[in-house]
């Protein structure tokens, strides 16, 4: 009989690429890790992992089995659920993954509206940001992500599918009567020489920002990284630093920061994304509901 737990192992192998990140993503040390998969090969009596130098890869039927996996995973979780509310109403737990300035704009009321209309449902809120959160829900580590999709990193595919909940501006964020913050869209050549707050090295909004100011033609003199958009703000707000936020992050009424939209728009598409199964268990749905209606009318063309 095939394991569930050693199944999600295989299936996390696939999705993160590595033993640690396995590791890592389960608690575990590296070496229970192989030693879960290699109980497994010995299950199914085939070879699922092989050696290529230091690192290891699924063979064949190792992606055969990692990718059914998940949908056996998934069927379990339905069945529980189903059984736990007896068919009739959402129940069991639901892992909702979003990203930083999505989780108080979007996840946290959906969460609210689903705590009254069905007590029978638990949603766990992660932090997830764009480029960590399709391994993750590929994983099962999450069953729904908040994401966007202006970003190649991580290629979509059959598996995933997609509902869109909003349009969100990237904002150029200012101190409190800074001399640059008039009225009408910004230039960012003109602010090639202030000091930039930036996110932290390699995650999505780090990556936009330096790539928006280089198509400025300048290189931008960062002084400060913060992971969490509070900081940014109190750090603009004190006058330290200019900064390129999404407009979900912007909280004008809690700090005295201008804003101004771009000369070149750039807006992030904001999406909800699953792993394809037909039809997605009732919970799921009820979360994918709750989040449509939180995030007001659907995108153009969505």
């Amino acid at each position: 009989m095939m394991n569930p737990w050693r199944l999600r192992l295989l299936s996390l192998l696939d999705a993160l690429g590595t033993v640690r990140a396995v590791a890592e993503a389960a608690g575990l040390s590296p070496s229970s890790v192989s030693q879960q998969l290699a109980v497994l090969e010995t299950e199914m009596r085939t070879q699922l992992i092989e050696r290529t130098g230091r690192r290891v890869r699924l063979t064949s039927a190792g992606l055969i089995l990692a990718r059914r996996a998940r949908d056996v995973l998934d069927h379990m979780d339905s069945v529980e659920a189903e059984l736990r509310g007896f068919g009739r109403e959402p129940a069991g737990r639901v892992r909702l993954g979003a990203f930083q300035s999505a989780v108080h704009t979007l996840a946290v009321p959906a969460v609210s509206r689903l705590a009254s209309l069905h007590p029978h449902l638990e949603v766990e809120l992660l932090e997830l940001e764009p480029h960590d959160s399709l391994p993750a829900l590929r994983g099962g580590e999450a069953d729904i992500v908040i994401t966007t999709t202006d970003f190649d990193e991580q290629p979509l595919g059959e598996d995933i599918d997609l509902l869109p909940l909003a349009t969100d501006p990237v904002l150029l964020v200012l101190p409190p009567g800074h001399p640059g913050s008039g009225r009408g869209p910004a230039d960012l050549a003109a602010y090639a020489d202030e000091p930039w707050s930036f996110d932290v090295p390699q995650s999505y909004m780090a990556g936009l920002a330096l790539r928006l100011c280089r198509q400025a033609r300048f290189e931008p003199r960062v002084v400060s990284r913060f992971a969490n958009y509070m900081l940014t703000l109190q750090h603009v707000e004190a006058g330290l630093a200019v900064a390129l936020l999404p407009g979900m992050a912007v909280d004008a009424g809690r700090y005295r920061v201008t804003t101004r939209e771009l000369a070149a728009p750039v807006t992030r598409s904001i999406t909800a994304a699953i792993r394809r199964t037909s039809p997605p268990r009732t919970a799921v749905q009820a979360v994918l509901d709750a989040l449509r209606r939180v995030s007001g009318p659907a995108p153009a063309g969505a």
